[in-house]
C-alpha cells in the first residue's frame, strides 16, 4: 500500500515537474516566433514586400538560433544551478534593449540589400533572440537532470508553441493591434518568460549531476554529418517554398509564416512520443513531393492558392519524415545539446544556400528543384503499394528493374522538348510527364530511380524550359526582389514576367506596334486616360511621377515638354527596361528620362514638395502593392509631392485581394476625391494585348478630378468605402478583411 501511494506521489510530482517544463519552453518559443513576422512587419515600410525580405530575415534567425544552441550545449559544462544562473541573468541583461524593434536607420541608396538586410535585423533584435533561442535545448536538459523521462518529446512542445506564435500574428495580432501595442505586448510576454525561467532555475540541483560526470563517447562524424543533411533540407525548403508562393501570389505576413509553421509543425509531429503520426505522413511523403513538382510548374491562376498548399502541404510531410529520422537516431541525454547543435548547423547550412549563396549563383529558383531532389533521395521506407514494394527487395530483377528505369525516365524526360529529332506532335508532353510520374510512383521505395525519377519529371514539366530561358542571354534575371524572364508572347510580341504576374508585354512588328501601350496600361484605362488629359489639365509642360518601372510601357505616353521621373527599387528591372535589346519603350518614346533608383517612398519623400502634376503609383510585389505604400502615411507623402491640383493614379488589380477598401478610407482621411475606372478591353484590343485593369483617380481639387472624368468620355465610378474599414497605417495593417478571390 505505501508503495503504491510513493509511487502515485512520484508520478504526481514528474508530472508538475513536466507541466513547468512545458510552459516555459512553449512560452519562450511561442515569443520566439511571434517576433519573426512582427518584425518582418517592422521592416515593410523600410525595406518593402520582397520575398528576399522574409528570406533574409529567416537567415538571421537561423544564424541566431544556431548560436544561442551552441551557447547551450557550452553551458552544460556547468553545474545545473549555475547553468540556470548564468541564463537567467542574460535574459535580465538582454531586456535592456525592450521594447523590440528596428534600429531607426535607412539603407544608402548604393547598399547590397543581400548583406545589409541581415545586418540591420542582427543589431536590432540580436540579443534577444539570441538568448530566447537557447530556450528549447537548455530547458530540456534541465527536465532530464530533475528526473523527468525522455526529454526530447519536449521539443514537440517548444514547436507548437512556436506554430502558435506564428499564427496568432496574422490571425490575432496584427488585425487587432498596432505596431507600437505589439511591441509593449511582446515585452511583457518576455518578462513572464523570465519569471518562468527563474522558477525552473531554483529548482535545479546545486551540484554536478551524475551524468555529467560520467564519460561520453563521441558521436559519429558521420552519425553528426547526418544529422546536419536531415535538417538542412527542410530548413532549405522552407525559404524556397517560401520565394515560390509569396512570388505567385502576395508578400504578405500571413503566407510568409504559412511555410515555417508547416515546418515548426512537421518537428510538433516527428518528435512527439505516439509514433503513428509520424510514419503515416512520412509514408505519404513521396507522393506529396511528386505532386508538388508538378504544382511548381502549373502557373495557371485559378488554381494558384490550390497548389500554393500543395506546396506547403509537402514542406510538413517532407518536414515530418526527414525530422522523424532525426528523432530516431537521437543520441542519449548527455548528448542532447550537440544533437540539436548539428540540427541547427544544418539549418543554417539550408538559409545560407536558398537566401545568399542561390541568389547569386541561379537566374530563377533552381535551388527549389534542387532540394525537392535531395529530399527524394533521403526518403526512406517501403512504398505504400505492396504489389510495387516487392519489387525492390534487392535481389537480381531489383537491380535490372533499376538501371532500365532510369535510362528510360532520362531518355523520356529530354525527349519531351524536340530532342533527338522528335517533335511535340510525336511526343505530347503531356504523356512523357504522366509516363515519368507513373515510374516515379512505382519506384517509392528505392532510392536511386525514385530520386532520378524526381529529377526527370521536374525536367519534363517545365525545368527544361526555364533551363532553356536560363542559357538565352538576358532572357532571366534574378535579383534581391525579385526573378524575372523575359518570352516571347502571342501574336508577335515580347513579355517581361514576374513569377506568374505580367509586368509588361509590347508588341512588335513596327515602330506603332512597338509605341502601343499595352496590358494594364492602355489607352482605355484610368492611366491611360489621365495621361491623355494630361495636357489640358495642366498644360503642356506637366510633370509626371511613375512609381514602378516594369517594361516601361507608360512612358510612351510621353509628349514634348513634359518631365517624367520614374521610381524604381530593383536595378535589375531599371537594366531591363533601358536594355533596347530587350524593351524599346524607354529608348523609342523617352530616352533621356530620370529613373530615381531605390524605395519609391524614401525617394519621393526626399524630392521636392509640390514637384508633380500627375502621379501614377504601379509598383507591384507579386500580385500586389506592398503595403507600405498604401498607407494613410504613404499618402500623406504623395499629396506633398503632388502640387494642390495634382492627381494621383493608384493601380489596384488583384487576384486575391480587394484593395478598394484601403484606398478609400485613404482618401476619407486625407481628403482626396475619388473616382475607379474598371477597364475591360474589346476583342480588338486584347487581339493588341489590352487586359483587364483597375485604377483609382484620386485628386484634392474637386475640379481636377471632375474634368479627368468629363472630358474623358469613359466611364467611372465612384470609389465607395466600406463601412467600419479601419485605413491602414504604417503602425497598423491587415490583409484578412481583403481577401477575395473574384480576381481583377
Amino acid at each position: 500500500m505505501g508503495g503504491s501511494v510513493a509511487a502515485k506521489t512520484k508520478e504526481s510530482n514528474t508530472s508538475w515537474v513536466r507541466a513547468r517544463f512545458v510552459a516555459t519552453i512553449f512560452t519562450g518559443s511561442f515569443l520566439l516566433f511571434l517576433v519573426q513576422p512582427m518584425i518582418a512587419r517592422m521592416a515593410l515600410p523600410r525595406l518593402g514586400g520582397a520575398p528576399s525580405v522574409w528570406n533574409s530575415a529567416m537567415l538571421v534567425y537561423q544564424a541566431l538560433l544556431l548560436a544561442g544552441y551552441a551557447y547551450a550545449h557550452w553551458l552544460g559544462r556547468l553545474t545545473p544551478f549555475r547553468q540556470g544562473a548564468v541564463h537567467l541573468a542574460l535574459l535580465v541583461l538582454a531586456a535592456i534593449t525592450l521594447p523590440i524593434g528596428l534600429m531607426a536607420t535607412v539603407p544608402p541608396p548604393d547598399a547590397n540589400p543581400f548583406l545589409w538586410v541581415p545586418w540591420l535585423l542582427l543589431l536590432s533584435i540580436g540579443p534577444l533572440f539570441f538568448v530566447v533561442s537557447a530556450q528549447a535545448p537548455l530547458l530540456q536538459r534541465w527536465f532530464a537532470l530533475e528526473g523527468g523521462r525522455d526529454p526530447y518529446p519536449l521539443y514537440a512542445a517548444s514547436n507548437l508553441g512556436s506554430f502558435g506564435g506564428l499564427i496568432a500574428y496574422p490571425l490575432l495580432v496584427e488585425p487587432l493591434l498596432g505596431v507600437s501595442q505589439q511591441r509593449w505586448l511582446w515585452s511583457l510576454g518576455y518578462v513572464l518568460l523570465v519569471v518562468l525561467v527563474g522558477w525552473c532555475t531554483f529548482r535545479l540541483p546545486r551540484t554536478r549531476a551524475t551524468e555529467q560526470l560520467e564519460a561520453t563517447p563521441p558521436v559519429d562524424r558521420r552519425q553528426m554529418l547526418r544529422w546536419i543533411i536531415l535538417a538542412a533540407i527542410p530548413s532549405g525548403l522552407i525559404l524556397s517554398t517560401t520565394l515560390h508562393i509569396t512570388t505567385d501570389l502576395v508578400a504578405m505576413p500571413l503566407l510568409w509564416v504559412l511555410p515555417l509553421g508547416a515546418y515548426l509543425l512537421s518537428f510538433t509531429v516527428a518528435f512527439a512520443e505516439r509514433r503513428g503520426p509520424a510514419k503515416a505522413f512520412a509514408k505519404i511523403a513521396p507522393l506529396t513531393l511528386l505532386l508538388s513538382g508538378f504544382a511548381l510548374f502549373f502557373n495557371q491562376n485559378w488554381l494558384a492558392l490550390a497548389f500554393g498548399a500543395v506546396s506547403i502541404f509537402n514542406l510538413f510531410t517532407v518536414g515530418v519524415s526527414l525530422h522523424g529520422q532525426l528523432f530516431d537516431s537521437r543520441p542519449p541525454t548527455r548528448q542532447l545539446t550537440l544533437f540539436y547543435l548539428a540540427m541547427s548547423v544544418g539549418g543554417v547550412l539550408g538559409g545560407i544556400f536558398c537566401a545568399l549563396i542561390a541568389p547569386l549563383i541561379f537566374d530563377w529558383t533552381y535551388e527549389h528543384l534542387i532540394l525537392l531532389i535531395a529530399a527524394a533521395w533521403l526518403m526512406e521506407g517501403r512504398s505504400p503499394f505492396d504489389r510495387f514494394a516487392k519489387l525492390w527487395d534487392g535481389d537480381a530483377l531489383s537491380r535490372r528493374l533499376t538501371v532500365a528505369g532510369i535510362v528510360l525516365v532520362a531518355v523520356l524526360a529530354f525527349a519531351a522538348k524536340d530532342l533527338f529529332g522528335l517533335t511535340a506532335p510525336q511526343v505530347p508532353t503531356r504523356i512523357v510527364v504522366i509516363a515519368i510520374l507513373a515510374i516515379a510512383i512505382t519506384a517509392i521505395g528505392n532510392r536511386v530511380l525514385f530520386t532520378c525519377a524526381m529529377a526527370a519529371f521536374l525536367i519534363a514539366a517545365g525545368g527544361r524550359e526555364q533551363l532553356e530561358l536560363s542559357a538565352s542571354p538576358g532572357k532571366m534575371t534574378r535579383s534581391f526582389f525579385g526573378i524575372y524572364s523575359i518570352r516571347p508572347g502571342s501574336r508577335d510580341s515580347r513579355l517581361l514576367v514576374h513569377g506568374t504576374t505580367l509586368h509588361g508585354i509590347q508588341n512588335l512588328g513596327s515602330p506603332e506596334r512597338e509605341r502601343m501601350p499595352t496590358t494594364y496600361y492602355a489607352r482605355g484605362s484610368g492611366v491611360g486616360l489621365a495621361m491623355a488629359a494630361a495636357p489640358q489639365l495642366f498644360g503642356p509642360s506637366a510633370r509626371i511621377d511613375v512609381v514602378g518601372l516594369g517594361a516601361g510601357t507608360l512612358a510612351c505616353y510621353a509628349q514634348p515638354g513634359q518631365t517624367w521621373t520614374f521610381y524604381e527599387i530593383d536595378p535589375a528591372v531599371v537594366r531591363i527596361a533601358e536594355n533596347p535589346q530587350q524593351f524599346t519603350f524607354l529608348s523609342n518614346c523617352t530616352p533621356h528620362l530620370k529613373i530615381a533608383l531605390g524605395d519609391a517612398r524614401l525617394s519621393l519623400e526626399q524630392a521636392a514638395a509640390d514637384g508633380a502634376d500627375v502621379m501614377a503609383v504601379d509598383a507591384f510585389s507579386s500580385d500586389s502593392i506592398p503595403i507600405h505604400l498604401l498607407t494613410r502615411e504613404a499618402f500623406a507623402v504623395y499629396g506633398r509631392r503632388l502640387a494642390p491640383n495634382g492627381l494621383l493614379l493608384i493601380h489596384i488589380s488583384n487576384r486575391f485581394l480587394d484593395l478598394k477598401p484601403v484606398v478609400a478610407a485613404d482618401a476619407a482621411g486625407g481628403h482626396w476625391y475619388a473616382a475607379r475606372r474598371h477597364f475591360v478591353p474589346s476583342k480588338e484590343g486584347a487581339l493588341l494585348h489590352e487586359t483587364e485593369s483597375q485604377w483609382i483617380a484620386l485628386s484634392r481639387s474637386r475640379e481636377t478630378l471632375g474634368r479627368l472624368v468629363k472630358d474623358s468620355g469613359q466611364e467611372w465610378q465612384p470609389l465607395e468605402g466600406r463601412p467600419g474599414f479601419a485605413p491602414w497605417t504604417d503602425d497598423y495593417a491587415s490583409v484578412l478583411p481583403l481577401i477575395s478571390f473574384s480576381g481583377t
